[in-house]
């Protein structure tokens, strides 16, 4: 059984607040709070144990104040906690939904270094995992290249699936060793282009410049528009209608775990090692549409996902 390790920098609770209509101002009454171990990573391997195909891990730094409602969560979902303890509250993101729209207010979090960077780099070999996520952004006080040292450092053999953006993301990719994947939306994709990125052609060109790069898989996520896969074998559109909105919290994590899945799957199952470019958009796409129907990181059944999977609207993109 393939080995995921899913690396949070900087955990969030994820405190999800619904409305009727927010309006600035004024007092408000809530329909209902929810309350979740948030963060990236922990996202990501959430869906991923709800996949239930491969040994789950989670890791990262995490704030010893507040660290119950995480660890409760990981013990839930039978993730294995890999996580480095430091000093200090883990951040809380307060998510007010309402019926047009998602607004945030992510507080301040726990603080890291190069020694913290450290620990959590240490974890790869002791967990050798088979794919390793690194997701979300850093705690204040990380070297903005920490993406970049952990990739370096990761484990011979093994696959890394970055999702980051700003600073942190351009200078993961300025590095000798680059990920196997990555999954930028088109904001993210123009801050490493240096240039706003106004057109699908203009999104498109600087995306199959990362995969002349070297990066095996770009996932460019659209929101609502659906996502583009690209490899050296080619371009692919996907998009698939959501059946049921609760609220698009954590679906660009479930795609990061649809993406991670199928990745595992090819390893397993191909003796080549050859990326399934229609698995991935399927599979990506089909947690993530999945997600939609839950608040908090959580899939339905397998089968679900599978018939979800199926019916995902699959377009070859031409150069």
């Amino acid at each position: 059984m393939s080995t995921i390790l899913a690396i949070t920098l900087n955990p969030a609770i994820d405190q999800t607040i619904k409305v009727p209509l927010l309006t600035v101002g004024a007092v408000q009454r809530a329909e209902s709070v929810h309350y979740n171990a948030g963060g990236k990573g922990i996202m990501v391997a959430s869906c991923l144990a709800d996949w239930g195909q491969f040994s789950i891990r989670a890791g990262g730094l995490l704030g010893e104040s507040n660290s119950q409602i995480f660890e409760e969560a990981l013990k839930a979902k039978s993730i294995q906690d890999c996580f480095v303890r430091v000093s200090g509250q883990n951040r809380t993101n307060i998510k007010i939904v309402d019926q047009n729209d998602t607004t945030d207010i992510n507080l301040p979090g726990i603080a890291g270094n190069e020694v913290a960077l450290q620990r959590v780099a240490e974890t790869f070999a002791e967990q050798k995992p088979a794919l390793l996520v690194l997701s979300g952004s850093l705690a204040e006080g990380m070297p903005v290249d920490s993406y970049r040292q952990l990739i370096k450092v990761a484990p011979q053999g093994s696959k890394v699936i970055l999702d980051a953006s700003g600073e942190a993301l351009i200078e993961a990719l300025k590095g000798d060793r680059l990920p196997f994947a990555v999954k930028p939306n088109e904001v993210e994709l123009s801050q490493w282009a240096g240039r706003k990125l106004e057109t699908t052609e203009a999104i498109l060109t600087e995306a199959r410049k990362l995969v002349d790069l070297g990066v095996a898989l770009v996932v460019i996520s659209m929101g609502g528009e659906g996502a583009y896969f690209l490899s050296k074998t080619g371009t692919l559109r996907a998009y698939l209608k959501a059946p049921k909105v609760l609220t698009t919290v954590g679906a660009g994590d479930a795609m990061v775990a649809g993406m991670t899945a199928a990745i595992a799957e090819a390893s397993l199952t191909d003796s080549t090692d050859e990326l399934d470019l229609e698995r991935v958009a399927r599979l990506g796409t089909a947690f993530a549409v999945g997600t939609l129907g839950f608040i908090g990181p959580h899939l339905p059944e397998n089968s679900v996902v599978e018939t979800l999977a199926q019916a995902v609207q699959i377009d070859k993109v031409e150069k």
